[in-house]
């Protein structure tokens, strides 16, 4: 009876822990769920269309959009709209921006003697992303030079839904304010305003009314019916209105009643049925201001009008502050100037990124197999490219004008800068990337997502390649956010400030809260969240790391090259921007993707480990140790004491190729080299000689020729 008695409290204790452990596991995942939706909510909105000058878009697939065109009052021809070289603006560019809530960007049109000045503010919360409104104002140049500009902004909504022009119809304009209702199933029921400043000013040659034509101090108007997917193109629709226009005042040529460029520009201030896409115009005169209120039925807090400079004015002061508290640049005895300019790189950075969705253009037709052929790299070959299936990314990107999309290999070093400022911000990033990650462990370098981003593409460069691999460079965001956590905690555990650095909140509120002073350290605060998030990433990146393994190998015993370990050598298929062997040929060993798999292994041990994945702890700790060894064995040449590639000559006999530059520095990079190593001392020559890599400027990326 004693021992029965015994083995039921045993049993029910097991019962017990299990119930525990399961009820804990369902909290971490509902904790995870609702940080999620919270993180969903905050990000909603945003200037997430980074090809333009200025654009707002939510993260979904088809919505509402809205975007902002300008043109000199007399000049037709030169419509402003992407951001475009040939536009000749001598500065388009974020002052302040900070992912979130508030951003400040500054436009220098000197062909049309304006400075064009765009501020967005936020305010989360509601379920539908919360309320949003933007400032558009301008300031002359030169005072005694006209500054006259048509400013266009308008709304499209693809999708489900509808969105009506509410204002009074007037054929001579709108009056002030202009307003629309509409509703999706996703954004809920909102209203829009746009509202003219108390000081705007027409024209001069704008200024008259007649009796004719619209009266231009009111806002012009045009409502359109577009197909969905192609609100993009708002300024070829503009332009092809004009055009239908200009043709009709050609005919009224002979009568000679053609009126003032300002009348002659004018929208026709007509609604057509069913329209989804409606554009004001404005015709001003510098100095200028007009401000734009986009209000969710949903939200618990609006903007309002009268209140709309004070939190303008508060918001950059937050800027200004939190960028202080992250980098300390002012304390460490940078001056205005060089804090001004610290502060615009980050916001290009963050002004940068951009909501995409759409279908890729991919060739799945040949593998790198093919490329083992002989006289492959001399034939032409007939691509064979397919559309997709449609995906989403949020993503930065390197260049509003020329890249305005998503580069694998640029967004790990994007999100080095992005983590230190809004660790959560860049975390979804980093989520939205591994997502792409397919079921073969491939992502596409470039992400070329629908048509819009398609048209910034010559032709022959949409396609991707399944083989094709760039650096993952993700996982140094990875291991500096791991980094930050293990510093959290460790703050967290001492006592050392943490609840001040990192704004410490009850975990119930932290999982579900849009507040945007906590968002940003949300997964730094809870270790469960952390490592919830790191699970959630793991197996793409796993799957990515074998992919690599199995499409990047190289050969070792073919060419009778000797090494500790028979699996472990690399060559790229598809990496360009540096010196590699001429001819291609199936032989070449590449130093980088070297020590790009050795990173990816050791990276991936340790964040198995903080997964107590021990089998795979295993493999990755065999794995990297092997890779060093090689990379010692293969890369490392002693007569140019340095690190470099590795090819065969016309007799098939095993060579090294040395192109010295940044590539012969990766093993130093990586961290695999101890500091009393002989071949540190040689990186470190290699960089110093001035006949090599040093320079009075940046260290050049190759040896001088």
């Amino acid at each position: 009876m004693h021992r029965l008695f015994i083995a039921f409290i045993l049993f029910f204790s097991l019962v017990v822990s299990d119930i525990d452990h399961n009820s804990e596991s369902q909290q971490i995942i509902q904790n995870r769920i609702s940080a999620n939706r919270a993180s969903n909510e905050s990000l909603l909105w945003g200037t997430y269309r980074p090809n333009l000058y200025f654009g707002t878009r939510p993260r979904l697939p088809e919505s509402l959009m809205s975007g902002l065109m300008w043109f000199g009052v007399n000049d037709l021809e030169k419509i402003r709209h992407e951001c475009d070289q040939s536009d000749k603006l001598e500065e388009y560019s974020y002052k302040k921006h900070d992912g979130r809530d508030f951003a400040l960007q500054t436009i220098t049109d000197a062909e049309n003697n304006v400075i064009l000045t765009t501020e967005f503010l936020k305010v989360s919360g509601g379920g539908h992303g919360g309320d949003w409104a933007v400032r558009i104002s301008g300031k002359p140049i030169s005072e005694d030079k006209p500054s006259g500009l048509s400013i266009l902004y308008y709304f499209g909504l693809e999708g489900d839904g509808s969105i009506d022009l509410e204002s009074r119809l007037d054929q001579s304009g709108l009056d002030n304010p202009v307003e629309l209702n509409g509703e999706t199933p996703d954004l809920g029921q909102f209203t829009i305003k746009i509202v003219d400043g108390p000081d705007n000013r027409t024209p001069r040659s704008a200024a008259l009314k007649m009796q004719t034509h619209p009266d231009l101090r009111k806002a012009q108007y045009l409502g359109h019916l577009i197909p969905d997917g192609d609100i993009w193109r708002a300024k070829f629709y503009l332009r092809g209105f004009y055009s239908q226009k200009l043709e009709y005042m050609r005919e009224q040529l002979a009568s000679g009643n053609i009126p003032a460029p300002p009348f002659l520009f004018a929208l026709p201030n007509q609604v057509h049925e069913n329209s989804n896409f409606y554009i004001f115009q404005k015709l001003v005169e510098a100095p200028f201001q007009f401000d734009i209120f986009f209000e969710s039925s949903s939200s618990p807090v609006h903007i309002e009008e009268s209140d709309f400079t004070s939190s303008l004015q508060s918001s950059l002061k937050d800027f200004d502050t939190k960028f202080e508290n992250t980098f300390g640049l002012a304390s460490k005895g940078f001056d205005d100037d060089q804090v001004h300019f610290a502060q615009t790189m980050l916001s290009n950075l963050i002004g940068g990124i951009g909501y995409f969705y759409g279908s890729s253009f991919v060739d799945k037709s040949y593998t790198d197999v093919d490329e083992n052929e002989e006289f492959f790299w001399d034939n032409r070959r007939q691509a064979d490219p397919k559309l997709t299936p449609p995906s989403a990314l949020f993503s930065a990107t390197p260049s509003r004008p020329f890249f305005p999309r998503g580069f694998y290999w640029d967004e790990g070093f994007h999100q080095l800068i992005i983590g230190n400022w809004d660790n959560d911000l860049s975390l979804d990033i980093i989520k939205h990337w591994t997502s792409l990650i397919n079921n073969d462990g491939w992502v596409a370098r470039e992400q070329i997502l629908g048509e819009e981003a398609r048209s910034k593409v010559p032709p022959e460069f949409q396609t991707q390649y399944p083989h094709y691999a760039n650096p993952p460079t993700l996982l140094m965001a990875i291991e500096a956010f791991i980094e930050r956590l293990d510093n959290a905690t460790k703050s967290q555990q001492f006592n050392i400030d943490a609840d001040i650095a990192l704004n410490f909140v009850p975990s119930d509120i932290l999982t579900t809260t849009t507040d945007s002073s906590i968002l940003p350290t949300r997964h730094l605060q809870d270790l469960n969240l952390a490592n919830s998030f790191l699970a959630e990433i793991y197996p793409k990146l796993r799957s990515n790391y074998k992919w690599f393994r199995r499409t990047q190998w190289g050969e070792i015993k073919e060419w009778g090259r000797k090494a500790s370990n028979s699996r472990e050598a690399y060559r790229w298929r598809g990496l360009d921007d540096y010196p590699r062997p001429t001819p291609p040929h199936p032989a070449e060993l590449h130093i980088d993707l070297m020590c790009w798999v050795g990173f990816m292994a050791r990276s991936l041990r340790d964040i198995a480990e903080r997964l107590d994945e021990e089998d795979d702890v295993e493999d990755f700790s065999k794995h990297y140790k092997d890779i060093i060894n090689n990379l010692h064995d293969l890369h490392w040449s002693e007569k140019d004491q340095a690190f470099c590639d590795v090819s065969v000559d016309e007799d098939n006999e095993s060579i090294f190729v040395c192109h010295k530059g940044y590539l012969s520095l990766f093993p130093m990079l990586h961290g695999f080299l101890p500091n009393d190593s002989p071949k540190l001392g040689a990186i470190l020559d290699l960089i110093y000689n001035p006949d090599e890599l040093w320079s009075p400027y940046p260290f050049f990326i190759k040896k001088k020729d």
